[in-house]
C-alpha cells in the first residue's frame, strides 16, 4: 500500500511517501514561503525520482489542522483534489497528534502546541501506551494560562513540543515548575513521516469529499462577516 503524506499546517512544508512499512522518501522545508506555489512541484519531483505514477498511489494522508488557516487550507485542498481525481481515500490526521508522536518514547503526558496569538495556543494532551497515542485532552484553542492550570492538576511530568517553545517557556516554567520536560529542535518540528505512521494505525481512510479542515476557530474574515451580519462591531 502506497501512501503520500502532506503537511502545510505551519511554516513547515513536508511531504513523504511510504510503501507498506517502508519510508521511500521525505522532503521538508521550514521557512515562511508560499506553500501553494511549492507544494505540487515538490510532490511531482518526489514521485518522478521514485518512478511512481500518481495512479499508483493507494491513499493520501494529510495534516488537517489546527494550525495556520491558509496553510491548513492549502494542504487539505491539495489532498482532496488529488484523491478525488485519482479515486483514492484520504486519512485526515490532527496536526497536533502528528507533532505529539515525536514524544512517543516519553513516559508521561505529551503536550504539543502552536501559538494562536493573543496569549492563546492550539493544543491537546496525549500519552503513549507503547503502541498507540492516546488522547487525554482533545485538540482545542485556549488561553495558555488556563491550559497550564488544567495541566498542573494532572500532577504528572509533561513533555512540551512546539516550535514556539521559546516564546512561551517563561509562563510554562513559572506555573508548572518541575513538571516541565522539553524536547530538542528536531522533536519540536513536525515530520511528515509521522502522518504515514498514524495513517497506517487507523482502521479506515475516508472518502475525499468528507475530509474537512479543523481550524479550531473561525478565520478573522469569517468573524468579521458574522459580526457584521449580527449588526455589532468586531473586536
Amino acid at each position: 500500500m502506497r501512501i503520500l503524506a502532506i503537511d502545510t499546517s505551519t511554516h513547515v512544508m513536508g511531504i513523504a511517501l511510504a510503501e507498506d512499512d517502508k519510508l521511500l522518501a521525505e522532503y521538508t522545508t521550514n521557512f515562511k514561503k508560499n506553500h501553494s506555489l511549492r507544494l505540487m512541484p515538490a510532490i511531482n519531483q518526489m514521485l518522478t525520482e521514485l518512478e511512481i505514477d500518481p495512479n499508483q498511489l493507494d491513499a493520501i494522508a494529510v495534516a488537517k489542522g489546527p494550525g495556520s488557516y491558509t496553510g491548513v487550507r492549502i494542504g487539505v485542498t491539495t489532498a482532496k483534489s488529488m484523491a478525488w481525481s485519482l479515486g483514492i481515500p484520504v486519512y485526515g490526521i490532527s496536526s497536533l497528534q502528528m507533532l505529539a508522536r515525536n514524544g512517543r518514547n516519553f513516559q508521561g503526558l505529551i503536550c504539543p502546541f502552536m501559538d494562536a496569538r493573543r496569549d492563546r495556543i492550539y493544543t491537546g494532551l496525549y500519552t503513549f501506551d507503547g503502541t498507540y497515542l492516546k488522547t487525554e485532552e482533545k485538540d482545542q484553542i485556549i488561553l495558555l494560562e488556563d491550559w497550564l492550570s488544567i495541566v498542573k492538576e494532572k500532577e504528572k511530568p509533561v513533555l512540551f513540543l512546539s516550535q514556539e517553545w521559546n516564546k512561551h517557556k517563561g509562563m510554562i516554567h513559572d506555573i508548572l515548575g518541575d513538571q516541565v520536560r522539553t524536547g530538542d529542535f528536531s522533536m519540536n518540528q513536525p515530520h511528515p513521516e509521522s502522518l504515514l505512521a498514524l495513517a497506517y494505525e487507523q482502521e479506515q481512510a475516508q472518502p475525499a469529499h468528507s475530509i474537512v479542515p479543523e481550524y479550531a476557530q473561525m478565520a478573522e474574515a469569517e468573524k468579521k462577516w458574522l459580526a457584521s451580519k449580527e449588526g455589532r462591531g468586531y473586536e
